[in-house]
């Protein structure tokens, strides 16, 4: 057993054994209910209106300087830190005693006087202090150490992995990660404001669907014991909202979890939240101009400005935005003309870019690759790359100009895609001949390619009027607007191997 677990374990029992030694007195450790009359940030903020006032807070105890007779230490609320004053002779002689046995990490409530010490310190003098939750697990605070007259921080919570396992532990001695957290409800509510204020309508729509579909993505699977069934967590939410569109809706939204059974990386998680968007007659000109504005309102709300910093650089969200036909995209950054070339000739162009590909890939599959690899990684500031081959968009609608391309785009910002749109395809048979293509490629050994949805094509058949369809990555889009390297570090809880 190494040392670290050894005195891990010696200071968790002598925290059991103090949660004893409470219990002997009659003081008991996990309470039912505090009343506080203020948070900590209301007089920190005011100390005016509070000075010389009784009040009582709760909060943990983030630290602890005894001084015989009296201690000095700071509980944080959500709202922030606040140091407390207690002393033997406002409390008494019984409840310092048991005081000496309440620990960093300690959840308490404590009532007295709001005063400022001679450092200029706003600071409670308690006359009451009340154990809520003993803390029997200590948290990694950092320890200062000094040696040779320098002083050296060490942070015992700094390891990435374990942060992410122990989110709550994080939360708690890394401020700026709550401050992630917050921002990104906040953005969630200014995207939320923003599609309401346009009169649309926000929806829920299955997440277990018997066919999944709107995307190119294996699913998870599971099984439903009443009915026997085989379902599929969704992978998009776009079949169900374009459903809704035939079915009367002019303009509709999802914020919901999607799940792809994929890889982990900086920028994906298998679960996931995203925003999809229908309107009922637009098309992707109008939700290019759509992207823009709620992503500049989102910003300017939240962020207080269109210039962001990000990992070094400075994104500028300033409307309009570049936009770049893929194929001008990838002319531009692989010095090939790579429009209208069948497979066998992607193929080379790939190999004399140095790209790795599989055999038997489409030329879609191939021009994807190239592009992920030459063009993404230099589509920093705000960009819209348009105008996709149809063998990539299965549910867009042919390009009015070029029936080999579709009316697509996704905007891309530091180097990665943050959304995905088309002028939907309401043709029916025209969908019906694609879902047969990606059915064909399915069975060819695609484990992404689209799965054919009879009920679907239904809704078609009944008559969709032209629309415009939008998806939004709400986890990229909160990692730019928090400069956050990882996409793990804007979801709560990411999924993570298990550690034994």
């Amino acid at each position: 057993m190494s040392e670290e677990l050894l005195e891990l374990n010696e200071v968790m029992k002598n925290r059991r054994e103090k949660l004893a030694k409470l219990r002997q007195a009659g003081i008991e450790p996990f309470a039912y209910k505090y009343t506080r009359s203020l948070v900590a940030s209301q007089i920190t903020d005011d100390f005016e209106t509070h000075e010389g006032k009784t009040v009582s807070l709760a909060g943990r105890l983030m630290s602890l300087r005894s001084m015989g007779k009296v201690t000095f230490c700071h509980i944080m609320d959500e709202s922030g830190r606040m140091q407390l004053y207690i002393g033997k002779k406002q409390i008494g002689d019984e409840a310092y005693e048991a005081f000496k046995l309440f620990d960093i990490g300690d959840i308490v409530g404590a009532k007295g006087e709001v005063f400022k010490t001679h450092a200029g310190e706003i600071t409670l003098l308690v006359s009451e202090i009340t154990l809520l939750t003993k803390n029997l697990r200590p948290l990694p605070i950092v320890k200062e150490v000094e040696r040779d007259g320098q002083k050296t921080l060490y942070d015992a919570f700094s390891d990435t992995e374990q942060r992410y396992r122990r989110r709550y532990v994080d939360l708690i001695v890394n401020q700026p990660v709550r401050e992630v957290f917050v921002k990104r409800s906040r953005i969630i509510t200014a995207m939320r404001d923003y599609l309401d204020a346009k009169g649309y309508l926000e929806v829920e729509t299955p997440i277990l669907q018997p066919i999944y579909g709107g995307a190119a993505a294996r699913p998870f699977t599971t099984h439903h014991n009443a009915l026997d069934l085989t379902l599929y967590m969704r992978i998009a939410d776009e079949l169900y909202l374009k459903r809704l569109i035939a079915g009367g809706f002019e303009g509709v939204y999802e914020i919901g979890k999607d799940f792809r059974n994929e890889g982990i990386d900086r920028t994906h998680n298998p679960e996931f939240t995203m925003m999809e968007l229908y309107v009922a007659y637009e098309d992707y000109t109008f939700m290019m101009d759509l992207v823009e504005e709620m992503v500049c309102t989102i910003a300017k709300k939240v962020n207080g400005s269109l210039q962001l910093p990000y990992q070094g650089q400075t994104i500028d969200l300033t409307p309009p935005w570049r936009r770049l036909p893929l194929f001008e995209a990838l002319e531009h950054h692989t010095g090939m003309d790579l429009y209208a070339k069948d497979d066998e000739q992607l193929a080379a162009a790939a190999k004399a870019l140095h790209i790795p590909i599989e055999k038997g890939w489409s030329a879609g599959k191939i021009l994807d690759e190239i592009f992920k690899e030459k063009v993404e990684p230099n589509l920093i500031q705000p960009t819209f790359i348009c105008d996709y081959p149809v063998e990539l968009s299965p549910l867009a609608k042919r390009h009015r100009q070029d029936s080999r391309l579709v009316e697509r785009f996704e905007p891309f910002v530091v180097g990665r895609e943050i959304g995905n749109s088309f002028t939907e395809l309401n043709d029916p048979l025209d969908q019906r001949a694609r879902f047969e293509a990606q059915r064909a490629a399915f069975e060819a050994g695609d484990e992404e390619a689209h799965q054919l949805d009879e009920d679907f094509l239904r809704a078609l058949e009944i008559g969709m009027p032209p629309t415009a369809g939008l998806g939004m990555g709400i986890d990229r889009l909160v990692m730019l607007l928090t400069d956050s390297a990882s996409i793990r570090d804007v979801i709560f809880f990411p999924t993570m191997r298990p550690e034994h």
